[in-house]
């Protein structure tokens, strides 16, 4: 495996993020049906680490806590701590009534102690803002994640799924105060929606900003032929809520990546990485993984992207409503322009 800097930081980062939101489970946890138990977890854990991926990604919100938990215990057992890039986020709520959730002082000091002791760590390599609080000033938010880091609880900052006028205004916050600033972001972007490359993207390359998408594989979408199905897609709302309703205008991509695969004799989802790592400022796409199998597309995906024309795999820019963006994939689809 060969490790890339994480953006502009000197911090080491293999090119695939293992996100940890498939292990574990906990009373009214929405992916019950389909994450795995603390034994399937350890397994795919153990596998990652085996092929150098070095870089892992959890949240507090993660089956409750129950996931940090079941990463920490492994991490102890089977890696070197000072070699693993560690993520976990905080935002979303963890329980009813007040305090629960935000990016209040209040919650975020509380939260990265909760973390770090189901962990079992010290500290963290980078703590991510799972989105942006509309009800907390950026003032306030941007100061506690610097208490966090000058307190030794975290080596970085980061954020996740917002806006690129909200991201641009909390870098400039940080910077005016002399505050830490953010070093990544983990943003939505896959071969199906590429809405992040009108603005996002070209802040964070502007930035020195890493880019470490979620679902590059648009929930499992990219890795499969279209009509076949699992547990995951059939119960997964929050998926659903993301792509069924493009879902005819998506088919034309995935039946265009899935001609380029079969002609290069790789995987679908091998594809979709090698295409993600051709795009700065992608670092690290965040994949996650049921299977052994997984792990082991997204690092032949790695040695795959020097390998495949990138041509061949162009998307139109961002995912448009309506008639004019299901006119521009199919077109797409048809040229592989």
């Amino acid at each position: 495996m060969d490790y890339v800097k994480l953006g502009n930081t000197g911090m080491d980062v293999s090119p695939v993020c293992l996100g940890c939101m498939s292990f574990g489970s906990a009373e009214g946890w929405t992916h019950n049906s389909w994450a795995l138990d603390e034994e399937g977890s350890r397994e795919i854990i153990k596998r990652a680490l085996d092929l150098g991926i070095n870089f892992f990604d959890t949240a507090n919100v993660y089956a409750y806590g129950n996931s940090e938990e079941i990463f920490g215990r492994a991490l102890k057992d089977y890696a070197n701590r000072d070699e693993v890039v560690v993520a976990t986020k905080v935002f979303v709520p963890m329980r009813q009534g007040p305090n629960g959730g935000g990016l209040s002082r209040k919650h975020i000091l509380s939260q990265i102690d909760h973390s770090l002791e189901r962990l079992g760590m010290d500290y963290v390599d980078l703590y991510i803002i799972h989105r942006w609080d509309y009800h907390t000033p950026i003032e306030e938010t941007m100061e506690a994640l610097h208490d966090v880091v000058r307190a030794g609880k975290a080596r970085y900052i980061g954020a996740s799924a917002m806006y690129a006028w909200q991201f641009h205004k909390a870098l400039n916050v940080a910077e005016k105060h002399g505050w830490t600033r953010f070093v990544s972001m983990q943003n939505h972007y896959n071969l199906i929606y590429r809405e992040d490359e009108h603005e996002m993207l070209p802040l964070c390359a502007d930035q020195g900003i890493a880019s470490t998408p979620y679902s590059p594989l648009a929930s499992g979408r990219l890795a499969r032929a279209w009509s076949e199905t699992t547990q995951r897609y059939e119960t997964d709302a929050i998926a659903k809520r993301k792509y069924d309703a493009t879902a005819d205008a998506d088919k034309l991509v995935v039946e265009r990546q899935a001609e380029i695969a079969e002609k290069h004799g790789v995987t679908r989802a091998q594809i979709a990485l090698a295409w993600m790592l051709h795009k700065a400022p992608v670092v690290a796409p965040v994949i996650g993984a049921t299977k052994i199998a997984h792990l082991e597309d997204a690092v032949q995906s790695v040695l795959l992207q020097g390998t495949v024309d990138n041509s061949e795999g162009g998307v139109p820019s961002g995912r448009a409503s309506g008639a004019g963006a299901a006119l521009r994939r199919m077109r797409t689809a048809q040229t592989g322009q």
